[in-house]
């Protein structure tokens, strides 16, 4: 059977936690997709909680591994393949590979890539790996999902204002940009930017102080699940951005220092929080 509906994950796995595929294999499950979970490292908790083991698969099992994949029979009822947190830069040959054989079983595919090295508190791949991402799977990708701090260490350019973010999305490989913590127009608030087909739509919210991490994840989760819906990207955007930002809300609420996903399925499937959506014309928002 060919329904589309499944989704390949590739990124990282925390043993505890709401980060990278326990991030996004939880939401799109919860929404009612068959996920296959590709783990690129395996840790503990996210490093931002303190020191932890990184355990790396061997670039020669790695590969061996996708490949199986590859060739797996059910290959046709895969609709999206994403991938982000890289472990070693050899894995986005692997990766590439895949989204080839992926969209050869189903055209329909799609690939998303979130190019998963660093956010505002600095880079935390290595060079090697986050340049392996840039100049190997954002070249193939439908859609790219990077934060501002990401898409400015791939163009080079610095992302002050939404004009500077829409030039450097506009000037990317992806046909397709969703641009996360990008600046609202109103005062305290903060955004995702979507670039398509020559449009551009900002989803905007109040900024929520020390959000927990894996925000990224969910965003690139529910958009993805909307998409293979049906929804066009207006209404996968705005569902989105008012998914998280509700979720994120009800975490920090309970003082949590990550997601609270089991606690807020809800958020993913029915989101019931309010977002503003802008459609930008020539540098000029307008209520949307």
């Amino acid at each position: 059977m060919m329904d589309g509906k499944a989704v390949i994950v590739i990124s990282s796995h925390v043993a505890r936690g709401a980060v990278g595929n326990r991030t996004i294999v939880f939401a799109l499950e919860s929404c009612g997709h068959p996920v296959w979970a590709v783990p690129t490292i395996a840790l503990p908790w996210h490093p931002g909680h303190g020191p932890a083991t990184r355990i790396v698969p061997p670039a020669e099992e790695f590969s061996a591994f996708m490949g199986d994949l590859e060739r797996a029979p059910w290959l046709g009822q895969v609709g999206a393949v994403t991938s982000g947190y890289l472990g070693e830069a050899s894995q986005a040959d692997a990766v590439v590979s895949l989204v080839a054989a992926v969209k050869k079983a189903n055209p329909r595919a799609f690939y998303v890539c979130d190019p998963v090295m660093g956010d505002a508190e600095g880079q935390y791949v290595a060079e090697s790996t986050a340049a392996a991402v840039r100049d190997r799977l954002m070249p193939i990708a439908d859609l790219a999902t990077p934060n501002r701090f990401e898409l400015s260490w791939m163009t080079g350019r610095k992302l002050d204002s939404i004009a500077a973010i829409r030039a450097a999305a506009s000037d990317a490989k992806p046909p397709a940009m969703l641009v996360t913590s990008a600046p609202g127009e109103a005062a305290g608030s903060i955004g995702n930017l979507l670039m398509s087909a020559g449009s551009a739509l900002l989803a905007e919210h109040p900024a929520v102080d020390n959000p927990p991490k894996g925000t990224g994840d969910l965003v690139a989760a529910l958009y993805v699940s909307r998409l293979l819906k049906g929804d066009g990207a207006e209404d996968a955007l705005r569902y989105a951005t008012s998914g998280v930002f509700q979720a994120v809300e009800r975490a920090c609420a309970r003082g949590a220092d990550e997601l609270t996903l089991a606690a807020d399925i809800d958020c993913m499937i029915r989101p019931a929080t309010q977002v503003t959506l802008r459609r930008l014309q020539a540098g000029i928002a307008a209520a949307g």
